[in-house]
């Protein structure tokens, strides 16, 4: 199979190249304005694929794609936003050439439009889908799956904040510059109003059941395709609201005090201002690289949402992953059917989950069921299954209980960890000690005490909320810490995240470091707690076993 990409050496058109190097069925004719670029891509890639650089400008490329007679043209240039007054020659040249064509366009009038193309690309026998990226394809496929069972869609609100070291293309800058600030039509509460591109925001966090979840995030509106394809699937949809959250939260700031500009019409457009925008946000990088995305949707009973987390250099890939679906069927003999349109509804979930965890991509879905759950079911929400059971069990109680078992003790000797411990009431050093711990439930917080041979400290433990949404609080008197709760081959892990001295935020660079985790073992509850500060070292670690004794 011959796949010719216009942009093939640049941000998602050279991912899309990478995701298909290991496929030696395929000639991929990496294709742009410069061949020194392009046939540079081509040498620093090593696969089964082919590659073949080539000389291609797509402001006149008919006579060119006549010549190659690629089986798929795919379009991964842009900014779609700005094709002029005759947005898709370059489709109805691809299908001359008597070549399918697919396009990762985030225009909403771009990939609406397609569909006057029906007939020609029927009348050809090949498909032409646009908008073959994360929205609207992706979103489309989770919108899906989270609504069937469910009564009808109202509601549907989804985001996507990629990682700071994702590495974002001039053309998408330019899309987004093209719109910050402007008018934006949005359906909200049953009704199409005007909203501001980049301006209108709501706070959202993604939370995979059983993973870090990424700090709460401010999502701005984005003008994509989603915003008109979506009311038009679900005729009871009364909202719709598609957003962004760029990172680091500086950029973002910066980005919505720019679009409020364009919107108080103190600035015509932020387009002029592309270049240096791209210059920031692919320069001026700090934080985690970690990126991710939500999907809300709700009916008159319920809410299910489905969160995405990618670690390190597997996001980046996502936009792409559509394309990519489509030539990986294309090689198995499963085309698209032809005829010209959204691609929206030619890609499942279940088409997806074979590439996103190729990248090591988590996904998950929660419910707002989960609330009639226990606090620790509650935080882990499907990934409570993959527990131990004796650490379900445990975090399952409804009602007030006891447990008892043995533990062994070791402190820290500096005088930092006596203070610590005193102060806490850490117990002493000790093998083989007796232990219980009591539990006492009141709605979603539980309040600790462990009494080690008769030295108890205590805490209290609660959901997040706030800046610490998705996070379990443990609070020690007015300290409070916010840990994510994670689960790792049967264990329950926590990782501390943040805290702060009576709700104010304490530096992360001083935070006491802990290693707790539960497990299971000999058909019983274990624990393994260790605690330290930096600079001054451990502090106490005390791990142990529990079963099960009575209400408390």
């Amino acid at each position: 199979m011959k796949v010719l990409i216009i942009g093939g050496y640049g941000t998602f058109g050279g991912r899309l190249v990478d995701l298909l190097l290991d496929e030696p069925r395929l000639t991929l004719v990496v294709a742009g304005r410069d061949i020194v670029k392009a046939a540079a891509f081509c040498v620093g890639r090593k696969g089964a694929a082919q590659l073949v650089p080539l000389a291609l400008d797509r402001v006149d490329c008919g006579h060119t794609l006549a010549e190659q007679r690629a089986d798929l043209v795919v379009d991964a240039s842009g900014p779609f936003q700005a094709y002029g007054d005759d947005p898709y020659h370059v489709v109805r040249a691809a299908l001359a050439a008597g070549s399918d064509y697919i396009d990762l366009a985030d225009g909403a009038d771009f990939v609406v439009g397609i569909a006057a193309l029906n007939h020609l690309a029927q009348e050809a026998g090949r498909f032409a889908l646009s908008g073959m990226s994360s929205f609207p394809v992706l979103a489309a496929a989770v919108v899906r799956h989270l609504a069937a069972g469910m009564e009808g869609v109202q509601s549907i609100v989804a985001g996507i904040a990629p990682s700071p070291y994702a590495g974002v293309g001039l053309n998408v800058i330019k899309a987004i510059a093209s719109y910050a600030g402007k008018p934006v039509s949005v359906l909200k509460d049953g009704t199409w109003g005007k909203r501001a591109g980049f301006f209108d925001s709501r706070w959202l966090t993604i939370n995979v059941p059983g993973e870090v979840p990424l700090n709460p995030t401010c999502f701005a509106l984005a003008d994509v395709p989603d915003l008109k394809i979506l009311p038009a699937e679900w005729p009871g949809l009364q909202t719709m609201w598609v957003g962004a959250g760029p990172t680091p939260a500086f950029f973002h700031r910066l980005l919505w005090l720019a679009a409020g500009l364009v919107k108080w019409r103190v600035l015509p457009s932020l387009a002029p201002l592309a270049p240096l925008m791209n210059w920031v946000v692919n320069s001026l990088r700090w934080g985690e690289h970690r990126g991710g995305m939500i999907v809300k949707v709700t009916d008159n009973n319920a809410e299910r949402s489905w969160h995405l987390l990618a670690e390190g250099d597997g996001g980046p890939f996502i936009p792409s992953m559509a394309a990519e679906a489509i030539v990986r069927r294309c090689l198995a003999g499963r085309r698209p059917t032809p005829g010209a349109r959204a691609g929206h509804r030619d890609l499942e979930l279940d088409d997806y989950a074979p590439l996103l965890a190729r990248h090591g991509i988590k996904t998950g879905i929660r419910r707002s069921s989960e609330s009639a759950l226990t606090l620790y079911q509650q935080v882990m929400g499907e990934a409570g299954s993959r527990l131990a059971a004796p650490v379900r069990q445990f975090h399952a109680q409804t009602r007030s209980f006891q447990a008892k078992g043995k533990a062994s003790v070791t402190r820290g000797s500096s005088w930092v960890a006596w203070a610590a411990g005193w102060v806490i009431g850490f117990p002493q050093d000790g093998r083989d000690i007796d232990v219980a711990v009591t539990v006492d439930i009141k709605g979603q917080a539980e309040s600790w005490t462990r009494n080690f041979a008769g030295k108890k400290f205590g805490s209290r433990q609660r959901l997040g909320t706030g800046r610490y949404e998705g996070l379990l609080i443990e609070s020690f008197g007015p300290l409070n810490f916010a840990m994510a709760v994670t689960a790792v081959d049967g264990r329950l892990v926590l990782a501390p995240r943040r805290w702060d001295f009576l709700g104010l935020p304490l530096p992360r660079f001083a935070m006491p470091v802990s290693a707790a985790s539960e497990h299971g073992a000999d058909g019983r509850f274990n624990f393994d707690v260790d605690i330290g500060l930096p600079l001054f070292g451990h502090l106490v670690r005390y791990q142990g076993w529990l079963v099960l004794a009575q209400p408390a």
